[in-house]
């Protein structure tokens, strides 16, 4: 069993202030005896526009905050998952990537977001994620001394075949790092990640942005640590802070038993191409007429 905890920070352009922010509440979140500590997506920065967030952006090698969150993991001897940070990967894209960190400071695993956040909502707000970030190709597990976890961000919620891939994969504990919107979040949040805990026998830490960005946006907080059983184990409000709970991989083991259906799955055809051309067709046609 491992106290672990999700940190809720409201991230602005300042990656200093962001470091400093995250850093203190990481170390109120050692105090309360967290031993594995998770922050939410695009944790050093949340930048007004395309051209301010490459202006703040670095390669892995040259970023700021990374070499100071992993001498944090090894000076507090944790786990600690940065749910994501911006990573510089060519002149024009970043990397939306998630970095677990060893006690020792040591990365241990990292994950580059696969689904990217392109979608017009219908009170006009718009988002191209894949304007600025190259998207992610393989999903990713880690192994840890109390399991073994599955690693995802934010619009991956919405894709419960990777988090199926990953529970296959053996993970008890899927983290879902995110910076939701305000609207989407009110609307979806707690249901989807339920969902996933419960399907999947699984926990679910879903360390979330809160409040308002620099660019105007909002976004949900409500950060949740979810049971395997869908229950909500803890969850924050709509500011920054911490919020724990007690993750035993037995539970999730107990949850499996009793409803066995990763052993159930089976495989199934999806219809043949052109089938799938005319339903991406009806849906981009539904899509214009709003």
């Amino acid at each position: 069993m491992i106290r672990a905890a999700c940190i809720q920070i409201c991230a602005s352009d300042d990656v200093a202030a962001n470091l400093r922010e995250t850093s203190a509440l990481i170390r109120d979140a050692h105090r309360q005896g967290a031993g594995f500590i998770a922050t939410p997506e695009n944790t050093n920065l949340m930048a007004a526009g395309k051209a301010a967030k490459l202006e703040k952006t670095f390669s892995e090698a040259d970023d700021p905050s990374l070499p100071a969150f992993r001498a944090l993991a090894e000076e507090l001897g944790v786990w600690l998952l940065i749910g994501s940070l911006a990573i510089k990967v060519s002149e024009t894209k970043t990397a939306n990537r998630s970095f677990l960190i060893s006690p020792q400071g040591a990365i241990a695993a990292r994950y580059d977001k696969i689904h990217l956040y392109d979608v017009d909502l219908a009170n006009g707000e718009r988002y191209r994620e894949s304007n600025t970030v190259a998207g992610g190709d393989r999903a990713v597990t880690a192994d840890l001394p109390f399991g073994r976890i599955g690693l995802t961000v934010c619009y991956d919620l919405r894709f419960p075949h990777l988090y199926r891939t990953l529970a296959h994969q053996g993970a008890f504990l899927l983290t879902v790092p995110a910076a939701f919107t305000e609207t989407t979040g009110k609307a979806h949040w707690h249901v989807l990640l339920r969902a996933r805990a419960i399907e999947n026998g699984a926990f679910v830490l879903a360390p979330a942005q809160c409040g308002i960005h620099p660019n105007g946006r909002r976004t949900y907080g409500h950060s949740l640590i979810v049971s395997p059983w869908g229950e909500i184990l803890a969850e924050a409000d709509d500011k920054p802070g911490v919020i724990l709970a007690d993750i035993d991989p037995a539970r999730s083991a107990a949850a499996r038993a009793q409803i066995p259906s990763l052993c159930h799955d089976r495989a199934f055809g999806l219809g043949d191409r052109a089938d799938l051309a005319e339903a991406q067709v009806w849906a981009e046609n539904s899509r214009d007429k709003g």
